[in-house]
């Protein structure tokens, strides 16, 4: 594998994509291009990234749509129609990446496996003080998560370790829980082929379930990424939940369904029509 694709989804925070962004740029490995998902953004927010962006060393591409409400799906898909890379990570614009995180996500990366990894989260108070002072706190020792933790400031410090799981990456091969795409790896072949995040999914709630659920009907197996690689989230408030009886509803329907592999809307109406041939 050479490119990755990190596929940055946002909306209307600057700030914390900005952090975000620090700390993509902050990797050890290199050999990644940033796809910026933009859910609505307002023009301001709009320009304050786009010019943060302007100098990046590694290839930025922007996408954005207007604003009909939360449409994460929609925006990921035609942001990873726009990738380049074979590989796909899928990551919040408020979340905070460790410099190895890239390296340690192509270490894991494996054909026939997606790999979810997990998540810490920071306290209201703490997301406040990172956000105003610009801490680079992604680039801090374990003593200093320690520290926090005993604070308060993060909801557990376990996430951090590094365990060589071996095979227990692979226990669960069929599990469709927990798997979000605020830190999701998976091959782009693997992401069309299913075609994509299912834009039905409107509003918040299981559009991320609904994409590990058809992978796994279409025979990707889970490869366990906890202990490996984890993100730094900061807090914010709860998103319109208004449409998430219904999204759970088909979520369900999907699951016991065995042949359901293939989005009703999804990314193929993005992609570059193929070259015509002519003889």
């Amino acid at each position: 594998m050479s490119l990755i694709s990190v596929i940055v989804t946002t909306y209307n925070w600057p700030e914390a994509l900005q952090l975000c962004l620090d700390s993509l740029l902050a990797q050890t490995d290199r050999d990644f291009e940033i796809v910026i998902a933009d859910d609505g953004s307002l023009p301001e927010s709009r320009d304050k990234a786009q010019s943060y962006c302007k100098d990046a060393p590694v290839p930025v591409v922007y996408v954005h749509h207007e604003d009909r409400g939360f449409r994460a799906g929609t925006i990921r898909n035609k942001a990873a129609a726009k990738s380049r890379g074979e590989y796909l990570l899928f990551v919040d614009g408020d979340c905070l990446l460790m410099p190895d995180f890239i390296s340690r996500h192509r270490r894991l990366a494996e054909t026939g496996y997606f790999v979810p990894g997990n998540r810490i989260l920071l306290s209201r108070g703490f997301t406040n003080q990172v956000l105003a002072e610009r801490l680079p706190i992604y680039l801090r020792r374990w003593p200093y998560f320690w520290w926090l933790r005993l604070l308060g400031r993060i909801n557990r410090i376990s996430a951090l370790l590094h365990l060589p799981l071996g095979k227990l990456r692979y226990f669960q091969p069929r599990k469709w829980e927990k798997a979000m795409t605020c830190n999701l790896g998976v091959w782009k072949s693997d992401f069309i082929a299913v075609n994509g995040f299912d834009e039905l999914f409107e509003g918040w709630g299981y559009e991320d379930s609904d994409l590990v659920i058809r992978l796994i009907h279409a025979g990707v197996r889970r490869k366990e990424g906890r202990f490996a690689v984890s993100v730094l989230h900061l807090w914010h408030s709860s998103n319109d939940k208004s449409r998430q009886d219904l999204n759970y509803q088909r979520l369900m329907e999907r699951l016991a369904r065995e042949d359901f592999k293939i989005a009703e809307r999804g990314v193929v109406q993005y992609l570059p029509e193929p070259a015509s041939t002519t003889r």
